[in-house]
């Protein structure tokens, strides 16, 4: 477990972030996925603070930072992630983002482009169609599921961790900021920040997605060659055997922060 040197709350956009900062080298912003930010701020965070100054950010609503009123979506959550790195004093960082931190470091690198260097992310589709239809009807129901969830959540060891958050409100808006359809096909394929996908191989996406997105980033067009001069683009691909959506973090911790680490340093 990493031991933060820094940590603190910043009001943005109405509400206080909470961040950590986490190790020494080149800033590297992670973003944790939704409901639990523990699962990401564990061994991952620690094993990417072992290079790099990790700036670890609790998304609005999530872990120790605040929530307001206001529905949540990836864009707000991005213009959360630009107001605090400004107000902490960081120009240009790296993002790694796993599932709805993926779609928050997305979102960033397509709304604050300068923002961001290099971007990693995991686990995350870019059109509502790319997700399986179980998954889009799972989120439809959350909502409604919300109360009995949160009860759960707050007998967990989770309450312990975070003991201010409001869970039903967490699995209530984590269902309503999935509903309907989206597309940012058409974005994505305009970021120019080098950029690593990782996935599942049993992920929450079709893998015709996955080559779709990353089609988007340049890849996926023709034959390299023996040496690879002729590789069409500098994005690249990981896909991480014998894991899901849910476990790949943790079940594929080394190949998941060991692409992660090279990508960075390259």
């Amino acid at each position: 477990m990493s031991v933060p040197t820094k940590s603190d709350r910043v009001a943005v956009n109405g509400v206080e972030i909470y961040y950590e900062i986490h190790g020494q080298g080149s800033p590297l912003v992670m973003l944790h996925g939704g409901v639990n930010p523990s699962d990401f701020f564990g061994a991952p965070l620690a094993a990417m603070a072992e290079s790099h100054q990790v700036i670890a950010i609790h998304m609005r609503g999530h872990g120790l930072s605040s929530d307001a009123s206001a529905p949540w979506s990836t864009e707000q959550m991005a213009d959360d992630v630009d107001a605090l790195l400004e107000k902490i004093g960081f120009e240009n960082v790296d993002v790694m983002g796993w599932s709805l931190g993926g779609g928050v470091a997305l979102q960033t690198a397509i709304r604050h482009p300068e923002r961001v260097g290099k971007l990693i992310v995991i686990g995350m589709n870019v059109k509502s169609s790319g997700n399986y239809p179980e998954v889009l009807t799972a989120f439809k129901e959350m909502p409604a599921m919300a109360p009995a969830i949160g009860a759960q959540l707050a007998e967990s060891p989770l309450a312990e961790l975070y003991p201010d958050a409001d869970w039903e409100a967490i699995m209530r808006k984590t269902g309503e900021m999935n509903q309907g359809e989206f597309d940012w096909s058409a974005d994505v394929k305009n970021i120019k920040a080098p950029t690593l996908l990782i996935f599942a191989d049993a992920d929450m996406m079709y893998p015709e997605h996955i080559a779709e997105m990353y089609r988007l980033f340049g890849g996926g067009t023709r034959d390299a060659r023996y040496d690879g001069a002729l590789r069409p683009t500098v994005n690249q691909l990981a896909i991480i055997p014998g894991t899901t959506h849910y476990d790949m973090v943790q079940k594929g911790l080394k190949p998941v922060t060991d692409f992660a680490k090279a990508f960075l340093a390259q």
